[in-house]
């Protein structure tokens, strides 16, 4: 069945023709790219796979757009490095920046990375992302509340952007009164994570590292005096470790709270906002969704895999290797389109088509193996709450004006999304 919506007058180009993609193939340059690619990126992207799909970004870099290449790369951590401190001393230079970036949980490979995941993993147990939902739900529909007073809402700032924060906050226990600077810090923090960051971007990132280390600082002390339940607060389980004695330095408990809601807030912010966007632009798979709510699990690894909240990631070679028969010698820095593979015809019929049934849905859109996304399970239940009950409450929303995306390469989502409730 074609649901394609007639009407749709937004949706993705998908495609350009030939002429078009053979000229898009041989210009691409990641780190000067035109206005269109941040609206669009997916012709850009369909391009790049099928003329060269190990795209050369210099002469010690490639960026790869096959599922399958990127599966190779996830695989094997040990030859395809997840440390950035080679790639990012350069980039943000010695201070407080290219201290978080490269103490992170992302950014590091096992041993240490297995240590720090095993803590984090266990402070976000299934009982403590349970223990959220019951209080996600009452803050979502008092959210939606104030929406239906207004008649009219920004879909980012009145939802998509406030889930997040609220979930993390609450899973940190960090009071209520404390949490209006979180969303500014953390955007800055990944701006610095663009390919081709501005001097500003950079300053910004580092002052909302030192600002944010600083408000972590005194939290921390504070839990130390008063801890909370291990058990449901998980910063009180990472700053107590595991049972095992095992626990974080503080350099490392502070800079992968500042990850978790890093992590957390920016990815869920996104998958929200573009997954009721999308609805938007596709009028025949929300009238499908609204009559079967049970579609909305397999609707967000949809929204996930269709528009990626996360398009690109970064790997490094640590000896010689090979990708679809290009050599790379050992540190050839490796990006992979998470948003290309995420549409590649030989995984996913039909890719440049939404299908919230699609079944056996192969996304990579939380990555894969070792690195594979710790608070997965907790972004789907933000997505699968949040975009149900919105949908649910205002199944006639309509856009009242121009949304705006952030214009960013690695994490794409909107600044605002005006909309009518009807």
């Amino acid at each position: 069945m074609d649901r394609s919506p007639p009407d749709a007058c937004h949706r993705s180009r998908a495609r350009f023709t030939p002429e078009e993609a053979a000229r898009v193939a041989a210009t691409f340059d990641l780190k000067h790219l035109p206005p269109a690619f941040y609206e669009d990126p997916y012709p850009t992207f369909h391009a790049l796979r099928e003329a060269t799909p190990v795209r050369r970004t210099g002469p010690d870099g490639v960026l790869l757009t096959r599922h399958a290449d990127l599966m190779t790369v996830y695989k094997d951590a040990k030859l395809y490095s997840s440390d950035k401190k080679i790639e990012f001393l350069p980039k943000f230079g010695d201070g407080l920046l290219y201290q978080h970036h490269t103490t992170s949980l992302i950014f590091n490979d096992p041993p240490l990375h297995t240590r720090v995941r095993r803590i984090i993993a266990g402070a976000l147990n299934p009982r403590a992302v349970a223990d959220l939902e019951p209080g996600m739900v009452a803050m979502v529909d008092g959210l939606l509340d104030r929406m239906a007073g207004k008649g009219r809402a920004d879909i980012i700032a009145d939802l998509a952007a406030s889930v997040p924060i609220e979930v993390i906050g609450n899973l940190l226990a960090i009071p209520h009164e404390r949490r209006d600077p979180l969303r500014d810090w953390s955007l800055a923090i990944l701006g610095a994570l663009e390919p081709q960051p501005t001097p500003e971007m950079l300053e910004t990132g580092e002052i909302a590292v030192r600002d944010f280390l600083d408000y972590l600082r005194e939290l921390v002390a504070e839990r130390r005096r008063a801890p909370g339940n291990p058990e449901r607060d998980v910063l009180t389980r990472l700053i107590q470790g595991e049972k095992s004695g095992e626990t974080l330095s503080e350099i490392e408990l502070l800079q992968n709270c500042i990850f978790i809601l890093n992590a957390g807030h920016e990815t869920t912010t996104n998958l929200i906002g573009n997954g009721l966007y999308n609805l938007l632009e596709w009028p025949e798979e929300r009238a499908r969704l609204l009559a079967d709510p049970s579609l909305i699990e397999s609707a967000v690894e949809e929204f996930l895999r269709y528009d990626s909240p996360v398009q690109l990631g970064n790997r490094v070679t640590t000896g010689p290797a090979a990708i679809g028969g290009v050599a790379l010698p050992a540190g050839t820095f490796v990006t992979v389109a998470i948003a290309a593979a995420n549409r590649d015809p030989a995984v996913f019929p039909d890719p440049d088509r939404l299908d919230v049934g699609r079944a056996n849905n192969k996304h990579i859109a939380f990555a894969s193996g070792v690195h594979v996304c710790v608070g997965l399970s907790i972004a789907r239940m933000e997505g699968r709450v949040a975009i149900l009950r919105f949908l649910q409450r205002f199944p006639n929303y309509r856009l009242a004006g121009a949304a705006v995306r952030g214009n960013r390469v690695r994490f794409r989502g909107f600044l605002t999304v005006p909309v009518e409730l009807g």
